[in-house]
């Protein structure tokens, strides 16, 4: 027999999560703030990093969950920023690539740390979050599923 829901417990779950993701959020910022980047450029560079030069528009676009013209501006102005700079795959190309400048590299590395994450999910135990893994992979899914 299906599990009835309450209404008002969804919407208040919604509304924790929310308020969690705000709150977060707000955490990096402060924590990003002395590099003047934004938690979203932090990603791109860890991306970035992690996938060396495989790091083209297409994974990008993919791995930052962002839609290709979005992406697009926040690449330029990580470009005018002295953060990334962008290449071609191979001579005569057409798809993008990106490395990070040693100003990038020195971000990214900074990035990393995310010890405000680190220090507010330590209020959980192993098993505690654990948990909130599962349950946000669900949620992912049947929301990627409702969307399809």
């Amino acid at each position: 027999m299906p599990e009835t829901t309450s209404t008002d417990n969804i919407i208040y779950s919604r509304l924790l999560l929310g308020e969690a993701r705000h709150l977060l959020v707000r955490a990096r910022k402060k924590e990003l703030a002395p590099y003047h980047v934004s938690p979203e450029q932090a990603n791109v560079l860890t991306i970035i990093n992690d996938l060396g030069n495989k790091a083209n528009f297409t994974k990008l676009a993919k791995l930052t969950n962002r839609k290709q013209n979005t992406l697009s501006i926040q690449m330029k102005r990580m470009e005018n920023d002295g953060l990334v700079k962008k290449g071609r795959e191979r001579p005569k190309s057409r798809e993008l690539v990106f490395e990070l400048t040693e100003k990038g590299k020195i971000i990214c590395d900074a990035a990393k740390k995310i010890e405000s994450i680190t220090t507010i999910m330590s209020i959980l135990s192993k098993a505690e979050r654990q948990q909130l893994i599962s349950a946000l992979e669900k949620i992912i899914s049947k929301a990627e599923q409702y969307l399809d």
